[in-house]
Formats: C-alpha cells, sequence, structure tokens
C-alpha cells in the first residue's frame, strides 16, 4: 500500500520508524547526508531518486546542497513543516530575512501543535506527505531537462530499487505528468500549508538557475505567499544548509 509519510522520509533521507520528538512530528534521522541524496550515493532504499533528478537537472554543472547533518534528526513531514514553521515565526516577528552562518544551525522549531503547520491525524499526515512528494517532483522537474530518454533511465533507476509497486507507481506517474503549478498547489489547504509546500519545493531545485527562479515565482503566487515570507523560507532553507 502507497505510504506517503515513509516516502518522504526516503527521498529526504530519515527514518520513518524512529520515535517522534516531544512536540513535533516526524523521527530521528538515518545518518545520510543529504549531499548523498543528490548525488546518488543513498537515500530512497537502495538508490537515491530526489538525487538522481537533481544530478539528471544540475547536470554535475551545478554543486548541490546539503542539508546539516543536524537537519536530519527530524523525518520528512518535521523538517518541512519545521522549516516552514521557523520562516513563518520570523516573517510574523518581523525579523529580517536573513542566512544564519554558523557551523552548526540552531535546531529547528516544532510547530505548536494547534496550528496547521501540524496534521490533524493519520490521514491528514499522508495528505500533506503526499502534497510535499508531489512539490519536491515538480520542483525537480522544473527547468525541463528531463527529456524522454533521461525519464526512461529514471524509470529503470527506480524500477530496481527496493519499493512497494504502489510507491513506484506514484513517482512514475508524478514523473511522467506535465509540469503543473496548479496541482502542486492543490495541497495548500491552508496559508501554512501553502509555506509547507513552498519549502518542500526549495529542497528539490536549485533555486538560482533562471528556470527554477521562474517557477518558484509562479508557485508563490498561485499559493499567495507574501514576498517577505517568501524570503524567510529561503532564508530558513538555506540556514540549515551548508554548500556541497
Amino acid at each position: 500500500m502507497f505510504d506517503a509519510k515513509r516516502l518522504l522520509d526516503q527521498f529526504i533521507g530519515t527514518d520513518s520508524g524512529a520515535k517522534r520528538p516531544a512536540g513535533g512530528q516526524g523521527g530521528a534521522a538515518s545518518g545520510q547526508d543529504f549531499s548523498q541524496l543528490l548525488q546518488g550515493k543513498g537515500g530512497l532504499a537502495t538508490g537515491a531518486l530526489a538525487g538522481g533528478l537533481a544530478g539528471m537537472l544540475l547536470g554535475g554543472k551545478k554543486k548541490p546542497k546539503k542539508l546539516a547533518k543536524n537537519a536530519l534528526t527530524y523525518g520528512g513531514l518535521a523538517l518541512v513543516g519545521g522549516l516552514a514553521y521557523k520562516a513563518w515565526r520570523d516573517h510574523q516577528q518581523g525579523k529580517p530575512a536573513q542566512v544564519t552562518a554558523q557551523p552548526a544551525p540552531e535546531p529547528l522549531p516544532a510547530p505548536p501543535a494547534d496550528t496547521a503547520f501540524t496534521p490533524d491525524d493519520a490521514a491528514d499526515e499522508e495528505n500533506l506527505a503526499r502534497g510535499m512528494l508531489r512539490a519536491m517532483i515538480a520542483a525537480a522537474k522544473a527547468d525541463g531537462h528531463i527529456d524522454a530518454d533521461e525519464q526512461r533511465r529514471i524509470f529503470d533507476q527506480v524500477g530496481g530499487m527496493e519499493l512497494d509497486n504502489d510507491d513506484k507507481a506514484f513517482v512514475f506517474e508524478e514523473l511522467s505528468k506535465p509540469l503543473d503549478v496548479e496541482a502542486v498547489a492543490e495541497a495548500a489547504t491552508t496559508p501554512e500549508r501553502a509555506a509547507e509546500i513552498y519549502a518542500a519545493s526549495l529542497l528539490a531545485i536549485d533555486a538560482d538557475g533562471a528556470a527554477e527562479k521562474g517557477y518558484l515565482s509562479m508557485l508563490a503566487a498561485r499559493l499567495r505567499l507574501p514576498d517577505d515570507l517568501v524570503a524567510h523560507l529561503h532564508a530558513s532553507v538555506d540556514s540549515a544548509s551548508e554548500t556541497a
């Protein structure tokens, strides 16, 4: 059976079976580094789907970002939720949107349980995780670099991974679809969820590329995110990352 939450953990490189931290969501990290995902050295079962996509999109011409190790002490939902909530909180408090340059970024704040950042139940978790996965895959296709031949190569790679057939079917279906910002934005049922969908997209994209910038601009507009909040979301993700 398709398990969006588990697949999201594997996309990012975290352990879906770990215990949830107090006050938050998700699980502890599997110890994998995000740069390994991007470089195809670990992550999704025996391979790295997110890494394979990013590697093909980047074409080896740009160095991918990697998440700081302490950022991977969260499950996929908790990681994205924490990044989005930090940006949201800083935006609400009127703080400047800036990247915090430090060797060990501070732990991400756990979104309060009574906010839309935190899923209401297991079904809500699945819906949110599905939306995040769809956002990540769409972002990875944003520059149009995945042509038919490259798509077949990715299908072959995913086909050989130790994934449930339903998980593979979801990935294949999303990869095969035309890029659709409207479909990505459908998961944003609240402004808080809109911030989470944007944060998930940032994790799977080279935000400095021209095509990617255009896609993110369209996505932000469709999600109705204020420019200042968008700047905070970029700063939040960048502060949890380090250059590979």
